[in-house]
Protein backbone atom coordinates (compact mmCIF):
# COMPACT_ATOMS: atom_id res chain seq x y z
CA UNK A 1 0.00 0.00 0.00
CA UNK A 2 1.20 3.45 -0.76
CA UNK A 3 2.01 5.84 2.01
CA UNK A 4 0.43 8.93 2.61
CA UNK A 5 4.08 11.27 2.50
CA UNK A 6 4.08 9.55 -1.18
CA UNK A 7 1.53 12.02 -2.09
CA UNK A 8 3.09 15.14 -1.80
CA UNK A 9 2.80 17.29 -5.00
CA UNK A 10 0.86 20.65 -4.43
CA UNK A 11 -3.19 20.42 -5.55
CA UNK A 12 -4.45 24.23 -7.62
CA UNK A 13 -6.29 26.38 -5.06
CA UNK A 14 -9.77 26.36 -5.17
CA UNK A 15 -12.46 29.84 -4.77
CA UNK A 16 -12.46 30.72 -0.87
CA UNK A 17 -15.50 31.77 0.12
CA UNK A 18 -17.42 32.06 3.71
CA UNK A 19 -13.43 32.47 4.79
CA UNK A 20 -12.88 29.28 4.35
CA UNK A 21 -9.90 28.30 1.15
CA UNK A 22 -10.61 25.18 0.03
CA UNK A 23 -8.44 23.15 -2.61
CA UNK A 24 -9.83 22.84 -6.00
CA UNK A 25 -10.39 19.26 -5.20
CA UNK A 26 -11.82 18.20 -2.70
CA UNK A 27 -12.01 14.69 -0.88
CA UNK A 28 -15.63 13.25 -1.19
CA UNK A 29 -16.26 10.65 1.54
CA UNK A 30 -19.43 8.58 -0.05
CA UNK A 31 -16.99 5.80 -0.88
CA UNK A 32 -16.01 5.49 2.49
CA UNK A 33 -19.83 4.24 3.25
CA UNK A 34 -18.95 0.94 1.65
CA UNK A 35 -20.87 2.59 -1.57
CA UNK A 36 -20.08 -0.30 -4.19
CA UNK A 37 -18.51 -2.59 -1.53
CA UNK A 38 -17.24 -3.23 1.59
CA UNK A 39 -13.72 -1.31 1.92
CA UNK A 40 -10.72 -2.22 4.48
CA UNK A 41 -10.68 0.09 7.50
CA UNK A 42 -6.96 0.69 7.33
CA UNK A 43 -7.38 1.36 3.33
CA UNK A 44 -9.99 3.82 4.12
CA UNK A 45 -8.27 5.81 6.81
CA UNK A 46 -5.04 5.97 4.74
CA UNK A 47 -7.07 7.00 1.90
CA UNK A 48 -8.66 10.05 3.74
CA UNK A 49 -4.82 10.80 5.33
CA UNK A 50 -3.10 10.41 1.52
CA UNK A 51 -5.51 12.88 0.18
CA UNK A 52 -4.48 15.45 3.06
CA UNK A 53 -0.59 14.64 2.61
CA UNK A 54 -1.45 15.76 -0.80
CA UNK A 55 -2.69 18.98 0.00
CA UNK A 56 -6.46 18.57 -0.22
CA UNK A 57 -8.32 20.88 2.34
CA UNK A 58 -11.75 20.18 2.12
CA UNK A 59 -13.08 16.48 2.93
CA UNK A 60 -16.79 15.82 2.35
CA UNK A 61 -19.26 13.71 4.17
CA UNK A 62 -22.62 12.49 5.17
CA UNK A 63 -25.11 10.57 7.89
CA UNK A 64 -26.07 8.65 4.38
CA UNK A 65 -22.64 7.32 3.59
CA UNK A 66 -22.74 4.32 5.04
CA UNK A 67 -25.33 5.31 7.38
CA UNK A 68 -22.50 7.07 9.87
CA UNK A 69 -19.80 4.58 8.69
CA UNK A 70 -17.94 7.11 6.40
CA UNK A 71 -17.84 9.77 9.46
CA UNK A 72 -16.63 7.41 11.62
CA UNK A 73 -13.80 6.46 9.37
CA UNK A 74 -12.71 10.20 8.40
CA UNK A 75 -13.02 10.72 12.20
CA UNK A 76 -10.68 8.51 13.09
CA UNK A 77 -8.04 9.62 10.21
CA UNK A 78 -8.31 12.91 11.31
CA UNK A 79 -7.68 12.22 14.62
CA UNK A 80 -3.97 11.80 14.22
CA UNK A 81 -3.84 15.52 12.17
CA UNK A 82 -4.33 19.16 13.45
CA UNK A 83 -8.03 19.76 13.03
CA UNK A 84 -7.18 23.38 12.07
CA UNK A 85 -5.73 21.62 8.30
CA UNK A 86 -9.30 20.32 7.27
CA UNK A 87 -12.26 22.45 6.17
CA UNK A 88 -14.87 19.38 6.82
CA UNK A 89 -18.45 19.46 5.58
CA UNK A 90 -21.28 16.94 6.70
CA UNK A 91 -24.73 17.35 6.38
CA UNK A 92 -28.43 17.48 7.69
CA UNK A 93 -31.58 16.01 7.08
CA UNK A 94 -31.24 12.36 8.50
CA UNK A 95 -30.41 10.87 11.55
CA UNK A 96 -29.93 7.28 12.99
CA UNK A 97 -31.28 5.61 15.13
CA UNK A 98 -29.37 3.18 16.97
CA UNK A 99 -30.73 -0.27 17.86
CA UNK A 100 -33.77 -0.50 15.31
CA UNK A 101 -33.62 -3.21 12.89
CA UNK A 102 -30.78 -2.91 10.05
CA UNK A 103 -31.55 -0.93 7.23
CA UNK A 104 -31.51 -2.40 3.35
CA UNK A 105 -32.22 -0.52 0.61
CA UNK A 106 -29.85 2.28 1.04
CA UNK A 107 -27.39 1.53 -2.09
CA UNK A 108 -24.64 0.97 0.15
CA UNK A 109 -22.46 -2.80 0.54
CA UNK A 110 -21.97 -2.15 4.02
CA UNK A 111 -22.12 0.51 6.46
CA UNK A 112 -23.39 0.67 10.01
CA UNK A 113 -26.45 -1.57 11.18
CA UNK A 114 -28.57 1.54 12.01
CA UNK A 115 -31.30 2.38 9.77
CA UNK A 116 -31.55 6.56 8.96
CA UNK A 117 -34.88 8.55 9.36
CA UNK A 118 -35.63 11.86 7.47
CA UNK A 119 -36.15 14.71 9.57
CA UNK A 120 -35.91 17.99 8.05
CA UNK A 121 -36.94 20.36 11.51
CA UNK A 122 -34.98 22.15 13.67
CA UNK A 123 -34.29 19.74 16.24
CA UNK A 124 -34.10 17.39 13.52
CA UNK A 125 -30.87 19.17 12.30
CA UNK A 126 -29.80 19.64 15.64
CA UNK A 127 -29.65 16.03 16.56
CA UNK A 128 -28.25 14.91 13.26
CA UNK A 129 -25.21 17.32 14.05
CA UNK A 130 -25.03 16.24 17.34
CA UNK A 131 -24.67 12.78 16.18
CA UNK A 132 -22.11 13.44 13.09
CA UNK A 133 -19.74 15.68 15.87
CA UNK A 134 -19.61 12.41 17.94
CA UNK A 135 -18.63 10.37 14.68
CA UNK A 136 -16.57 12.40 13.68
CA UNK A 137 -14.65 13.04 16.97
CA UNK A 138 -14.84 16.52 16.34
CA UNK A 139 -16.22 19.83 18.30
CA UNK A 140 -17.23 21.30 14.91
CA UNK A 141 -17.78 21.59 11.56
CA UNK A 142 -16.76 24.33 8.74
CA UNK A 143 -19.49 23.96 6.43
CA UNK A 144 -22.81 22.25 7.03
CA UNK A 145 -25.50 21.46 4.15
CA UNK A 146 -29.14 20.37 3.92
CA UNK A 147 -28.91 17.01 2.47
CA UNK A 148 -31.43 15.60 -0.40
CA UNK A 149 -33.84 17.55 -0.71
CA UNK A 150 -34.97 16.65 -4.20
CA UNK A 151 -37.62 14.85 -6.74
CA UNK A 152 -34.95 11.98 -6.90
CA UNK A 153 -34.96 11.48 -3.31
CA UNK A 154 -38.50 12.48 -2.01
CA UNK A 155 -40.89 12.06 -5.53
CA UNK A 156 -43.77 13.50 -5.17
CA UNK A 157 -43.31 14.75 -1.38
CA UNK A 158 -40.62 16.97 -2.44
CA UNK A 159 -42.85 20.30 -2.10
CA UNK A 160 -43.57 19.03 1.62
CA UNK A 161 -39.58 18.73 2.12
CA UNK A 162 -38.61 21.64 1.13
CA UNK A 163 -41.32 23.44 3.02
CA UNK A 164 -39.70 21.69 6.17
CA UNK A 165 -36.61 22.50 5.46
CA UNK A 166 -36.99 26.30 5.00
CA UNK A 167 -39.02 26.43 7.94
CA UNK A 168 -36.85 23.89 9.98
CA UNK A 169 -33.32 22.97 9.34
CA UNK A 170 -32.61 25.95 7.63
CA UNK A 171 -33.28 28.20 10.98
CA UNK A 172 -31.43 25.63 12.91
CA UNK A 173 -28.32 26.29 10.44
CA UNK A 174 -28.77 30.36 10.53
CA UNK A 175 -28.61 30.23 14.32
CA UNK A 176 -24.77 28.21 13.88
CA UNK A 177 -23.36 30.49 11.78
CA UNK A 178 -24.68 33.36 13.70
CA UNK A 179 -22.80 31.84 16.70
CA UNK A 180 -20.01 30.73 14.73
CA UNK A 181 -20.46 27.19 15.19
CA UNK A 182 -20.34 27.11 11.82
CA UNK A 183 -18.27 29.28 8.84
CA UNK A 184 -21.09 28.05 5.59
CA UNK A 185 -24.34 26.66 5.38
CA UNK A 186 -26.30 25.49 2.10
CA UNK A 187 -27.93 22.54 0.68
CA UNK A 188 -26.45 19.48 -1.27
CA UNK A 189 -28.94 17.81 -3.87
CA UNK A 190 -28.98 16.06 -7.35
CA UNK A 191 -31.04 19.17 -9.29
CA UNK A 192 -30.35 22.78 -10.27
CA UNK A 193 -33.54 23.52 -9.51
CA UNK A 194 -33.86 22.72 -6.36
CA UNK A 195 -30.80 24.91 -6.13
CA UNK A 196 -32.40 27.83 -7.57
CA UNK A 197 -35.22 27.28 -5.22
CA UNK A 198 -33.32 27.24 -1.98
CA UNK A 199 -31.14 30.34 -3.05
CA UNK A 200 -34.41 32.06 -3.45
CA UNK A 201 -35.72 31.43 -0.53
CA UNK A 202 -32.94 31.58 2.00
CA UNK A 203 -29.09 33.01 2.45
CA UNK A 204 -26.93 30.51 1.38
CA UNK A 205 -23.34 30.54 1.43
CA UNK A 206 -22.52 27.55 -0.83
CA UNK A 207 -24.19 25.11 -2.41
CA UNK A 208 -23.27 21.18 -3.35
CA UNK A 209 -24.77 20.13 -6.56
CA UNK A 210 -24.46 16.55 -7.98
CA UNK A 211 -24.03 15.31 -11.65
CA UNK A 212 -25.94 18.24 -12.99
CA UNK A 213 -23.34 19.96 -14.33
CA UNK A 214 -20.55 17.95 -15.89
CA UNK A 215 -18.96 17.39 -19.64
CA UNK A 216 -21.92 15.25 -20.79
CA UNK A 217 -24.86 17.58 -19.16
CA UNK A 218 -25.00 21.35 -18.85
CA UNK A 219 -28.37 21.76 -17.48
CA UNK A 220 -27.31 23.89 -14.21
CA UNK A 221 -26.03 26.62 -16.79
CA UNK A 222 -29.12 28.48 -17.46
CA UNK A 223 -30.62 29.29 -14.18
CA UNK A 224 -28.56 28.13 -11.20
CA UNK A 225 -24.92 28.75 -12.13
CA UNK A 226 -25.76 32.26 -12.78
CA UNK A 227 -28.16 32.82 -9.93
CA UNK A 228 -25.21 31.57 -7.68
CA UNK A 229 -23.21 34.17 -9.19
CA UNK A 230 -25.50 36.84 -8.50
CA UNK A 231 -26.36 35.83 -4.49
CA UNK A 232 -22.39 34.76 -4.18
CA UNK A 233 -22.74 30.73 -3.27
CA UNK A 234 -19.95 29.22 -4.41
CA UNK A 235 -20.73 26.08 -6.12
CA UNK A 236 -19.09 22.28 -5.03
CA UNK A 237 -19.46 20.04 -7.55
CA UNK A 238 -19.87 16.58 -6.84
CA UNK A 239 -20.73 13.59 -9.61
CA UNK A 240 -18.81 15.16 -11.89
CA UNK A 241 -18.12 11.67 -14.13
CA UNK A 242 -21.86 11.18 -13.68
CA UNK A 243 -21.64 7.90 -11.67
CA UNK A 244 -18.75 6.71 -13.65
CA UNK A 245 -19.15 6.81 -17.59
CA UNK A 246 -16.93 9.72 -17.80
CA UNK A 247 -14.38 8.45 -15.94
CA UNK A 248 -14.43 5.11 -17.78
CA UNK A 249 -15.36 5.94 -21.04
CA UNK A 250 -18.69 4.86 -23.26
CA UNK A 251 -17.62 0.96 -22.58
CA UNK A 252 -20.02 -2.10 -21.45
CA UNK A 253 -21.47 -1.79 -18.36
CA UNK A 254 -20.46 2.00 -18.10
CA UNK A 255 -22.85 3.57 -15.65
CA UNK A 256 -24.60 7.25 -15.27
CA UNK A 257 -26.80 8.25 -12.78
CA UNK A 258 -26.06 4.81 -10.80
CA UNK A 259 -27.45 2.98 -13.16
CA UNK A 260 -26.50 1.06 -16.46
CA UNK A 261 -26.02 3.84 -18.70
CA UNK A 262 -29.13 4.09 -21.86
CA UNK A 263 -27.68 3.98 -25.66
CA UNK A 264 -28.26 7.60 -26.05
CA UNK A 265 -25.79 8.66 -23.15
CA UNK A 266 -23.85 5.61 -24.31
CA UNK A 267 -23.37 7.14 -28.07
CA UNK A 268 -23.06 10.77 -26.75
CA UNK A 269 -20.01 10.01 -24.62
CA UNK A 270 -18.32 7.90 -27.29
CA UNK A 271 -18.48 11.18 -29.24
CA UNK A 272 -16.93 13.32 -26.87
CA UNK A 273 -14.06 10.33 -26.04
CA UNK A 274 -13.49 10.15 -29.44
CA UNK A 275 -12.60 14.45 -30.00
CA UNK A 276 -10.61 13.82 -26.30
CA UNK A 277 -8.59 11.20 -27.87
CA UNK A 278 -7.85 13.19 -31.37
CA UNK A 279 -6.48 15.74 -29.18
CA UNK A 280 -4.07 13.51 -26.66
CA UNK A 281 -6.73 14.00 -23.79
CA UNK A 282 -8.06 11.58 -21.53
CA UNK A 283 -11.96 11.54 -21.01
CA UNK A 284 -11.44 11.90 -16.92
CA UNK A 285 -9.10 15.17 -17.51
CA UNK A 286 -11.36 16.69 -19.63
CA UNK A 287 -14.45 16.40 -17.58
CA UNK A 288 -12.23 17.68 -14.24
CA UNK A 289 -11.10 20.66 -16.59
CA UNK A 290 -14.32 21.56 -17.79
CA UNK A 291 -16.23 21.80 -14.56
CA UNK A 292 -13.07 23.81 -13.02
CA UNK A 293 -13.69 26.73 -15.40
CA UNK A 294 -17.06 27.73 -14.49
CA UNK A 295 -16.22 30.89 -12.17
CA UNK A 296 -19.18 29.68 -9.52
CA UNK A 297 -17.64 26.53 -8.44
CA UNK A 298 -15.46 26.25 -5.59
CA UNK A 299 -14.22 23.04 -5.32
CA UNK A 300 -15.04 19.63 -7.26
CA UNK A 301 -15.58 17.00 -4.36
CA UNK A 302 -13.93 13.55 -5.64
CA UNK A 303 -14.10 10.21 -4.02
CA UNK A 304 -11.85 7.98 -3.48
CA UNK A 305 -11.07 4.64 -1.94
CA UNK A 306 -7.45 3.89 -1.98
CA UNK A 307 -4.57 6.54 -1.95
CA UNK A 308 -3.19 5.42 -5.46
CA UNK A 309 -6.96 6.94 -6.77
CA UNK A 310 -6.73 9.96 -4.86
CA UNK A 311 -2.75 10.98 -6.89
CA UNK A 312 -4.87 9.61 -10.16
CA UNK A 313 -7.49 12.57 -9.81
CA UNK A 314 -4.94 15.25 -8.98
CA UNK A 315 -2.55 14.09 -12.06
CA UNK A 316 -5.61 14.27 -14.37
CA UNK A 317 -5.92 17.72 -12.78
CA UNK A 318 -3.02 18.99 -13.56
CA UNK A 319 -2.33 18.14 -17.12
CA UNK A 320 -3.08 20.81 -19.59
CA UNK A 321 -6.31 20.44 -22.11
CA UNK A 322 -5.57 22.43 -25.17
CA UNK A 323 -8.08 24.81 -26.61
CA UNK A 324 -9.15 23.30 -29.54
CA UNK A 325 -10.25 20.69 -27.68
CA UNK A 326 -13.31 22.51 -26.38
CA UNK A 327 -13.25 24.70 -30.08
CA UNK A 328 -14.52 20.90 -31.72
CA UNK A 329 -16.94 19.86 -28.35
CA UNK A 330 -18.60 23.58 -28.93
CA UNK A 331 -18.63 22.84 -32.99
CA UNK A 332 -19.80 19.81 -32.80
CA UNK A 333 -22.69 20.80 -30.46
CA UNK A 334 -21.69 18.54 -27.59
CA UNK A 335 -20.95 21.22 -24.77
CA UNK A 336 -23.31 23.91 -24.26
CA UNK A 337 -21.64 27.05 -26.80
CA UNK A 338 -21.87 29.56 -23.56
CA UNK A 339 -20.02 26.85 -21.35
CA UNK A 340 -17.25 28.88 -19.80
CA UNK A 341 -14.27 26.71 -20.65
CA UNK A 342 -10.45 26.89 -19.78
CA UNK A 343 -7.93 29.49 -20.81
CA UNK A 344 -5.02 28.34 -23.06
Amino acid sequence: MANATDLSAPVPPGRPFAGLAPSLIGFGGAPLGDLYGHLDEVTAQETVRAALAAGITLVDTSPLYGHGLSEHRIGAALRSLPRERVILSTKVGRWMQAGAQKHDGSGYAGGLPHPAVFDYSYDGAMRSLEQSLLRLGTDHVDILLIHDVDAWTHGAGVEQRFTEAMEGAYRALEKLRASGAVKAIGVGVNEAQMCVRFAQAGDFDVMMLAGRYSLLEQGALAAFLPLALEKKIAVMLAGVFNSGILATGAKPGAFYNYEPAPPAVMARVARIEAICAAHGVALPQAALAFCAAHPAVATIVLGAVTPQEVRRNLDLVARPVPAALWRELKAQGLIAAEAPVPEG
